[in-house]
């Protein structure tokens, strides 16, 4: 074949039947049942990613509208009207690019010309392709011949940001969602054009192209083609890594095990090595971030013990906060580490729902029955240590070594907020705030404590540390409804 009447992949293996479109079997089914029935609306407007298919399902539903026995979803491969209108050259399908069609005097003109009748058609269709792009003035003198065209005219818009197109025109179309082409699809239509155009290929390097297109089509097809320009007839994953700078499967798990473990030296190891493979780092994150996702799912059915799901979402939003910053930043590489460092300290932390929900252990639900503190519990600066289980025995627990209590763990209080939780707050200059201090033996109930003058509440606050105060106060919105002391020993 001369390079003069080379078509690529993408042209050659477009969709010229309704049941070769990937992806989109609910567009098909619903413009089926309208030819079927005879219910064919005058506008129709098709919204999704690129290379999803809507300007190919525009030339398709033009095609079954028009056929000379139809009209029907299925039109033969020998029907010349057909032919005419896939290869645009149809006269009464006339398709219009919007970004170079976009004056209101061009609109004018189209709404001149639709007047008259198709010159060989059943139906004078008019396909506007990126119709976002046509000024307010060319969509306002669209808006009446859109609502009322005459019975022979039938409008398709296509775009991909619905959001610019005007709710004045929206809500005079049949609006039909395009969704992005699952990768499992992808694969198997590319394996289907390898096959056809005898090129080698393994599934490992088919998936990385079906990833690449994030959901398109017609971009996996670019990408195939310009592979087998690269490789020749045989592809595999290793030519689609080193001509896209993707990073493999391998050093992607690498870097999650450095984050979830908290390894900075391995980060940044790795981080040095994508550098000099030439990796892309934006391409990379958005690979990790999916691995991430696989691996909160693992958490959750608990295949996975390393990290709990909520380490693993708030990994996720660092991710996700830091994209922005590693696809527009001056230095990819150093913002791609920040990035990853920020992830590993996100792993870290604990939300304070969590915090609070561990704390609040320490009052039982029925204050009547059991003491506030239970002996089985010990709460050590950070988190909740279990300690010897209350049924144990007298002699067990004596032989026990009594643990050291330091000055800032006995100056301890708890402060209830409004949701009935508590958290554990430093005291500095304690005071009692009662004239009979409780013994150790004493037990507090609720009960107790909501009959406590608010005058001594709001004194015994004022000599909180004015930082303390202001975390509780602003940033958790705390509300002191109680103090109690808390037995020392509980606080190990």
């Amino acid at each position: 074949m001369s390079d003069k009447g080379y078509q690529v992949i993408a042209r050659r293996w477009r969709p010229k039947q309704f049941s070769e479109l990937v992806g989109q079997d609910h567009v098909v089914k619903t413009l089926g049942n309208a030819i079927d029935l005879g219910r064919i609306a005058h506008a129709y407007l098709f919204v999704g990613p690129r290379g999803t298919g809507k300007t190919t399902s525009a030339r398709l539903f033009a095609k079954s509208l028009n056929w000379e026995d139809g009209p029907s979803l299925e039109v033969p491969e020998d029907s010349e009207i057909g032919q005419a209108i896939m290869e645009g050259r149809c006269l009464d399908v006339i398709e219009i690019d919007g970004a170079s069609n976009n004056s209101v005097e061009q609109v004018r003109d189209l709404r001149d010309e639709c007047q008259y009748a198709p010159s060989q058609c059943r139906f004078k269709i008019y396909v506007i392709d990126e119709v976002h792009m046509l000024s307010q003035q060319a969509f306002n003198a669209l808006l009446k011949t859109l609502e009322e065209p005459p019975p022979h005219v039938k409008f398709v818009f296509a775009t991909t940001e619905s959001h610019k197109v005007l709710p004045t025109i929206v809500s005079r179309c049949q609006r039909f969602e395009f969704r992005s082409i699952p990768t499992d699809l992808i694969v198997k239509k590319l394996s289907e054009i390898c096959q056809a155009e005898q090129i080698e290929t393994d599934e490992s390097a088919l998936d990385a192209i079906a990833r690449m297109a994030m959901g398109g089509m017609r971009d996996a097809q670019s990408i195939l083609d310009q592979l087998i320009s690269f490789c020749g007839k045989k592809i595999g994953q290793q030519d689609v890594l080193e001509v896209y700078g993707l990073a493999s499967p391998e050093g992607i798990e690498a870097l999650l095990s450095a984050i979830v473990g908290g390894d900075y030296d391995q980060i940044l190891s790795a981080t040095d090595q994508f550098s000099e493979e030439g990796i892309d780092f934006y391409r990379a994150l958005l690979d990790l971030s999916d691995r991430i996702r696989q691996a909160m799912i693992e958490a959750l059915r608990g295949q996975r013990q390393d990290a709990s799901p909520e380490q693993l979402t708030r990994m996720l939003d660092a991710l996700r906060d830091g994209e922005s910053l590693v696809r527009l930043g001056l230095s990819e590489k150093a913002n791609f580490e920040v990035t990853l460092f920020r992830a590993v300290e996100a792993g870290r932390t604990r939300s304070i729902d969590h915090v609070i929900r561990q704390i609040s252990k320490v009052i039982p639900g029925d204050s009547k029955k059991k003491s506030l503190i239970p002996n089985n519990k010990a709460v050590q600066s950070d988190k909740i240590v279990d300690s010897a289980s209350i049924d144990e025995s007298k002699e067990s627990t004596e032989e026990k070594q009594t643990p050291q209590v330091s000055e800032a763990s006995k100056n301890s209080e708890l402060v209830e907020d409004s949701l009935g939780t508590v958290e554990v707050l430093p005291q500095e200059n304690s005071a009692d705030f009662s004239e009979d201090p409780p013994s150790e033996e004493k037990t507090y109930r609720r009960d107790d404590l909501r009959t406590i003058d608010p005058e001594k509440i709001e004194k015994r606050v004022n000599e909180l540390p004015v930082e303390i105060r202001k975390v509780v106060e602003e940033k958790f919105k705390a509300k002191y409804v109680a103090l109690e002391k808390i037995d020392p020993e509980i606080l190990i």
